[in-house]
């Protein structure tokens, strides 16, 4: 892992979990959508978005993927963003949003952890000082709430628990298919990935706008709209591209951290929302978060991974690519 790669990974990691966390201000600004709607139309609209913007290099990139390639696209667009969303909502709305938020907020330590198993990563216990940290700030800076709401019902933390394996199951894969795709770019892969949410979107909106009851003004209708493609093009297409960057550019250990910097984020927008500055044990809480991703990053210089992503030994053919997810490698 080179200085220059470890830069840019961590940097294009702080900017998504940036734009990331700007999807936690969608449901004050259409307080009258549920969740549900919300999803079907960030991820209509991203298809559109991704679409449009891939359509220059469609026929290229059309002839470098083969159909094991494809079908990896429809499994992540799937887990990492329809399954994941519904489930986040689901969780939401039957167990409040203490009880998920803290589960969610387990993200960085469940990818850390599985990228720690890697071929050349750090040793879990030299990363032990981090996932500490990182720990440390996630209690912190849930303790209030949840010690105020409560964990809620057993659906609500069940779904919460399937958000945070189908998201790792997410971050994971799309780490090793990065790995050994090399003919494509982050970018582009970021906007197939939208272009086949897009097409599983469709599914999605017939419950989320079929039967709905709730009658809206067109100004509404034109504010979720815009919301709508806001997070097409800022959380999604830009958002998804430059996590692939930092997915390629870093181990997964390291690039599990990263997931941090959407909760930092979304912090911030909160309180800038609610016109307050942070307490002094939620701005303990953030230094802790910080301070487990610095210690990562230190754990992992020196190392030198075979592959900047996951570290693992992955096949870089068509052919084998095939091999390996028909032995259930996703």
């Amino acid at each position: 892992m080179t200085a220059h790669n470890t830069f840019l990974g961590i940097a294009a990691g702080i900017v998504a979990g940036a734009f990331w966390g700007l999807v936690f201000l969608a449901p004050k600004l259409a307080a009258d959508f549920p969740p549900l709607q919300l999803a079907a139309g960030r991820y209509l609209a991203y298809g559109l978005v991704a679409a449009v913007l891939v359509a220059p290099s469609w026929r290229r990139l059309r002839g470098a993927l083969g159909w094991a390639e494809w079908r990896a696209l429809a499994w992540l667009s799937f887990i990492g963003n329809i399954l994941y969303y519904v489930l986040l909502a689901q969780a939401v709305q039957t167990g409040g949003v203490a009880m998920t938020a803290f589960v969610i907020g387990l993200l960085p330590l469940a990818v850390t952890l599985v990228g720690s198993r890697a071929q050349h990563a750090p040793s879990l216990r030299a990363l032990l000082p981090s996932l500490a940290c990182s720990a440390a700030g996630l209690v912190c800076i849930s303790w209030q709430t949840l010690a105020s709401s409560g964990w809620g019902s057993l659906t609500g933390l069940l779904c919460a628990g399937g958000a945070l394996v189908s998201w790792t199951s997410y971050a994971v894969s799309n780490s090793r298919w990065l790995g050994r795709l090399g003919h494509v770019s982050a970018q582009d892969w970021s906007l197939l990935t939208g272009v086949v949410t897009g097409l599983e979107a469709i599914v999605l909106a017939v419950p989320a706008f079929y039967g709905d009851t709730l009658v809206h003004p067109g100004g509404e209708w034109l504010r979720f709209a815009g919301l709508a493609g806001a997070m097409a093009l800022f959380c999604s297409a830009l958002g998804n591209g430059l996590w692939n960057i930092a997915s390629r550019a870093l181990p997964l250990a390291l690039t599990g951290q990263m997931i941090v910097f959407e909760t930092i984020f979304a912090s911030l927008y909160g309180y800038l929302w609610e016109g307050h500055w942070p307490t002094v044990f939620e701005g303990f809480a953030l230094g802790l978060l910080v301070a487990g991703v610095v210690m990562c990053a230190r754990a992992h210089r020196g190392e030198a991974p075979a592959r900047a992503g996951s570290g693992d030994d992955l096949p870089t053919s068509k052919r084998d690519s095939g091999k390996l997810l028909k032995h259930g490698a996703l």
